[in-house]
C-alpha cells in the first residue's frame, strides 16, 4: 500500500502583475469518494453481522457522537481517534468587546490515534509527475521524514496542544488564535484569510488574502480546494448563500483550508462545519 501523489507542472502567479512561473506542485491523488452504503456493507462483511444491523448501529453511533460533541465532549471514534467541535475567533483586549461576531468559523476537530498516525507515517509514497501538457514525465518512489501534522489541536481553553508524529520522533506546533492562521514548527504556509459581508442582501464581494508570494486556490461548492481548483486573482461576487474554501501554496507547501460561509438574507445558511 502507498500514498499516491501527483506532481503537476502549473503556472504560479506571485502577484496580479507577474506573468507567472512554472513549478511542480504536489497534491494527493485521491480516489473516488466511498459512500456510506459501501462502507456499511464492507464493515458488515468484516464484522460478520447483517447490513441491516450494521446500518442501525452506524446511524445510532452517529447520532450519539453528534449529540455529545455539540455538548462539548471529545468523543471517541472507534479505531480512529476523537472528535470535538472547536472554533476560530479573533482575540480582543477589552472584555467589553467580547461578542459572538468575533467567531470566524465553527469547526470539527479530529485528533487521530497514535496507531493511525504511525500507520500514515510509515506508508510509502509514490509520485507521478505530469508536465504542463498533462503528460507523464517521471515516476518517483522515495522516502520522506514521515511527519504527520495535526493541523488543529487546541484544547478546550483555547491553548495550543498540537503535535506532529514523525517516523523518528515528534515536534510541537502552534496556532495563532488572533487571526485563525496556523503555523507548525516546520514553518507551514499560513492559511489564507477570506473576507466579505455576511449576511448580505443582493450580492457580496469576497476577497482572499494569503502569504506574500503564495498562489491561492478556492472552491464555492463545499469541496476541499486543491491546486486544480479555481485560481484566485480578483474579488469573487456571490449572489446566493455560498461556502468559500481556500488554500495557499508556496514553494510546494500547502496551507490548511480556510473556510467561510456567506449567507444571503432570506436563505438558509449558517456556519460551515466541514473545513
Amino acid at each position: 500500500m502507498a500514498l499516491k501523489i501527483k506532481a503537476k507542472e502549473k503556472k504560479l502567479k506571485f502577484s496580479k502583475e507577474s506573468e507567472g512561473v512554472y513549478r511542480y506542485v504536489m497534491v494527493p491523488d485521491l480516489y473516488s469518494t466511498l459512500d456510506q452504503d459501501k462502507v456499511i456493507k464492507e464493515a458488515a462483511i468484516r464484522s460478520g453481522v447483517s447490513e441491516g444491523v450494521m446500518s442501525a448501529c452506524w446511524k445510532g453511533a452517529g447520532e450519539v457522537i453528534k449529540a455529545w460533541a455539540t455538548e462539548g465532549h471529545s468523543v471517541a471514534l472507534p479505531g480512529l481517534g476523537t472528535m470535538r467541535f472547536g472554533l476560530s475567533a479573533k482575540a480582543v483586549e477589552d472584555v467589553n468587546d467580547v461578542k459572538s461576531s468575533l467567531i470566524k468559523t465553527r469547526r470539527i476537530v479530529f485528533t487521530p490515534t497514535t496507531a493511525l498516525k504511525e500507520e500514515l507515517a510509515s506508508t510509502a509514497i509514490q509520485i507521478t509527475c505530469y508536465d504542463r501538457n498533462g503528460e507523464i514525465v517521471k515516476r518517483v518512489t522515495s522516502a520522506d521524514p514521515g511527519t504527520v501534522e495535526e493541523t488543529d489541536n487546541t484544547d478546550d481553553n483555547g491553548e495550543n496542544s498540537g503535535s506532529e508524529q514523525g517516523g523518528s520522533g515528534s515536534s510541537t506546533g502552534s496556532e495563532t488564535g488572533g487571526s485563525g492562521s496556523q503555523q507548525s514548527s516546520s514553518e507551514a504556509v499560513t492559511a489564507p484569510e477570506i473576507s466579505g459581508t455576511t449576511p448580505f442582501t443582493d450580492s457580496t464581494e469576497v476577497t482572499i488574502q494569503g502569504p506574500q508570494g503564495a498562489a491561492l486556490y478556492y472552491t464555492t461548492d463545499g469541496s476541499t480546494p486543491t491546486s486544480e481548483s479555481m485560481d484566485y486573482s480578483e474579488p469573487i461576487t456571490l449572489s446566493a448563500t455560498t461556502t468559500v474554501k481556500a488554500i495557499a501554496i508556496l514553494d510546494g507547501e500547502t496551507s490548511a483550508v480556510a473556510s467561510k460561509t456567506f449567507t444571503k438574507s432570506g436563505e438558509s445558511g449558517g456556519f460551515d462545519l466541514g473545513g
